[in-house]
């Protein structure tokens, strides 16, 4: 078996590039990332990818890969080298050499597709062209469009300088396919965020992941878990930050990584154009979702906000809907209210319930024709499509301030609100003729630093059930 001069492996941040407004390439933010990462990696990976290798020159390409090696502390630097054909990737991973990367990654050749033959000729020409250059494979099918054959990265196993395989297709059947047959001449590292802890406990020797220079820590403490047999502290740690990684896995790394580097207060600049990171791929929600992600794993702080419950007489916490007191008595609303849980997931429900020819029924079609800003009222939906009975309108108590508060109103309150309605009619509390002839509104208090999704949802169930019971009650 030939000796292998290089084996990668350890946490490997898939570095973004940040690029300035006017399109060139920031090198001193991309300085301070790397600094700000390079403590908690192993080593590190610009010109991927996550990078946008395809909008980049190669001198570009060179002068990012020196910057790296400059920055590394002596950690290993593997340069992406791909290109659509061999000649290309020739060129670019001599240029890699020259500024002193450790290894190259190189991408399967892309937009038109050679045969298996072919394939296996582009990795076979590069090696024995820059033969003292340790090359990682790279299977990413979600963009190329094609796997890299497994029979092919069989063959190549053999070439002295071919070292591994980045594998980010998330098919743990291929992962474990490439380890079955070529995991004994070539290290095997995992790209793909959301099957990390599978394909370590698999065999793999590392990763190199768009998340690593979001949060490099979590990937380290899971690779030492599973390093040492502790497979109940490495899932904890995977489930701790999958939502978030599936996010970056959907949008392809760069545009939700930058993002996320930048609400951490780290400068990682703008994407190359044609992508976008207002108004593009990365849709408003998701943004809140990335910041309510980070701020569990304590990236970034929010600042100290107070958490006003409605109080007072019942009837005359609904005024901000346009009903007093008088008005709900005098068209005999039923009203009910309860709280759930403690800390910044307890929540208040104040709900009302009137017939639809009247005061509450006028005042339910107002506030959906006539939205107060910070106020929106939401049709409650049990699922796409499917509007419970009585129709109900949730109204934030407390005004939104961004789109992470409203995505927990609109989210998980939204979605236990509903289960309760569904729940609480199917055991008789809401009579049945109340389906067609009432409206209602629920009231939620959510706390403005609230961001356990689950607990949220549990808590506004139980609170819902409750206030309804209270309303309902003979």
């Amino acid at each position: 078996m030939v000796e292998k001069t290089f084996r990668p492996r350890g946490v490997n941040p898939a570095l973004v590039t940040p690029f300035a407004k006017d399109q060139s390439v920031d090198e001193a933010a991309f300085r301070s990332l790397i600094r700000h990462v390079i403590d908690h990696v192993d080593g590190l990976v610009p010109c991927g990818t996550t990078g946008e290798f395809n909008y980049l020159t190669p001198e570009e390409n060179k002068r990012l890969v020196q910057i790296a090696v400059e920055e590394a502390q002596g950690k290993p630097v593997i340069a992406g080298t791909g290109a659509p054909g061999t000649r290309q990737a020739i060129e670019l991973t001599r240029k890699a050499q020259q500024a002193g990367a450790s290894a190259c990654l190189i991408v399967m050749p892309y937009f038109l597709h050679p045969s298996d033959k072919g394939i296996f000729q582009h990795y076979y020409e590069v090696a024995r062209a820059v033969p003292n250059m340790p090359i990682i494979l790279y299977n990413i099918p979600q963009v190329v469009d094609a796997p890299l054959p497994r029979r092919v990265v069989e063959d190549l196993a053999d070439i002295p300088n071919i070292v591994g395989l980045k594998d980010s297709s998330g098919n743990l059947a291929y992962t474990m396919e490439i380890l079955e047959y070529a995991g004994d001449r070539i290290n095997v590292l995992i790209g793909h965020d959301e099957v990390v802890l599978n394909a370590l406990a698999g065999g793999a020797s590392g990763m190199i992941l768009a998340s690593a220079q979001v949060y490099p820590e979590v990937w380290q403490a899971i690779l030492k878990a599973v390093r040492n047999g502790d497979l109940e502290t490495a899932r904890a740690h995977q489930r701790q930050v999958q939502k978030l990684s599936r996010i970056f896995c959907r949008y392809g790394g760069g545009v939700a990584v930058k993002q996320a580097l930048r609400m951490m207060g780290v400068d990682a600049g703008v994407p190359r154009s044609p992508l976008k990171s207002v108004g593009g791929a990365l849709i408003h929600e998701d943004r809140a979702e990335i910041q309510l992600e980070l701020e569990k794993l304590g990236k970034i702080t929010v600042p100290h906000a107070i958490s006003r419950l409605p109080g007072g007489p019942l009837e005359g916490r609904f005024e901000g809907i346009g009903l007093e007191a008088q008005a709900i008595r005098a068209a005999e609303g039923k009203v009910g209210t309860a709280g759930a849980g403690d800390g910044m997931e307890a929540i208040q429900i104040d709900l009302l319930c009137g017939a639809k020819v009247g005061a509450v029924g006028e005042a339910w079609a107002y506030q959906l024709t006539y939205p107060r800003h910070g106020y929106e009222a939401l049709t409650t939906i049990l699922e796409p499509n499917l509007t419970v009975r009585p129709s109900t309108l949730i109204v934030p108590a407390n005004e939104l301030q961004d789109l992470r508060q409203a995505n927990l109103i609109y989210g998980p309150v939204q979605n236990a609100v509903a289960k309760a309605i569904v729940d609480k009619l199917a055991e008789g509390v809401i009579p049945e003729a109340a389906m067609h002839s009432d409206v209602m509104f629920v009231q939620a208090a959510v706390h403005p630093q609230a961001s356990n999704r689950r607990i949220l949802h549990h808590n506004a169930y139980t609170a819902t059930c409750s206030a309804i019971d209270s309303a309902f009650a003979a």
